[in-house]
């Protein structure tokens, strides 16, 4: 069974360097512009996996909150919880779908529960909307072509709105900006400090918007960071140095990192990102 790479590096193009999949697999659509504060943005996706074939797709993680969105038989609506784990994906057949990524805050405005409530979830959306994860189903079911789908599901989507503007924590929102721009090294008592609240407050404002706590959040935005520069340095990379380049203790720490968040070890990960099988997406 062949394995390959699933990678969400933040301000990453469809299509760089690792982008092996086949022409016209990942595709980003437009964020109709009501849902722009509450969806980040839109992935559609098809693929055909020959018959007799299965992919297993490593999927790292990156804390958001997902709806996943798959045309088969019958259209389904998944709602996938923030992790700070990754996921494998046995692939095979025909693969079509919509990936949508929410915004920290937007899980209760659109789902109706805080995100922390999701964490680590795999759920369809019925459970969530009783009956009107059914309706979108069908509705989805009745429409053809991606622009189709994509405009009948962000106008359900719209409908679910509770007003113009997303009631969203600035304190949240300020502390991930602080901790992308540190790529995570910033401690969580200077942030807390930064925006004026305390420690275990933003650790509550956390888990109720974005699902995972902010040390989970910068462990993320620091192998991230890492593999920004991994994939500049190609494949002979001087783990010692970018071990301390991206913030980690030594390189024992970014080993045991990437175990824990990839699966893989470093030589693993890199093996499989060179390979010609990985791929990244928005």
């Amino acid at each position: 069974m062949n394995e390959r790479l699933f990678l969400r590096l933040d301000g990453d193009e469809l299509h760089g360097p690792e982008a092996r999949m086949p022409p016209g697999t990942l595709r980003a659509c437009p964020v109709a512009a009501p849902l722009r504060p509450y969806v980040s943005h839109i992935l559609a996706y098809r693929e055909t996996i020959p018959a007799g074939s299965e992919i297993l797709e490593r999927v790292l993680p990156d804390g958001a909150l997902r709806l996943i969105v798959e045309f088969g038989d019958a259209p389904t609506v998944r709602v996938l919880g923030a992790s700070a784990a990754p996921v494998l994906l046995h692939l095979q057949g025909r693969l079509e779908g919509l990936s949508l990524t929410l915004r920290p805050g937007a899980a209760a405005a659109l789902l109706g529960l805080p995100a922390g409530e999701l964490t680590g979830q795999v759920l369809p959306l019925d459970s969530l909307w009783r009956g009107a994860g059914a309706a979108l189903n069908e509705r989805l079911s009745a429409v053809c072509g991606d622009a189709a789908r994509l405009t009948m599901l962000q106008a359900f989507l719209q409908q679910r709105l509770p007003g113009p503007t997303i009631n969203g924590r600035p304190a949240v929102r300020q502390a991930l900006q602080l901790i992308g721009s540190s790529e995570g090294r910033r401690p969580l008592r200077e942030i807390a400090a930064a925006l004026g609240v305390g420690e275990r407050r933003l650790q509550q404002l956390f888990q109720l918007e974005v699902g995972l706590s902010p040390r989970a959040w910068s462990r993320l935005a620091r192998l991230q960071a890492c593999l920004r520069r991994l994939r500049l340095q190609g494949a002979t990379p001087g783990w010692a140095d970018l071990a301390l380049d991206s913030g980690f203790y030594d390189q024992a720490h970014l080993a045991k990192e990437f175990r824990a968040l990839c699966g893989l070890s470093p030589t693993e990960f890199l093996a499989r990102a060179t390979s010609g099988s990985s791929n990244t997406g928005p």
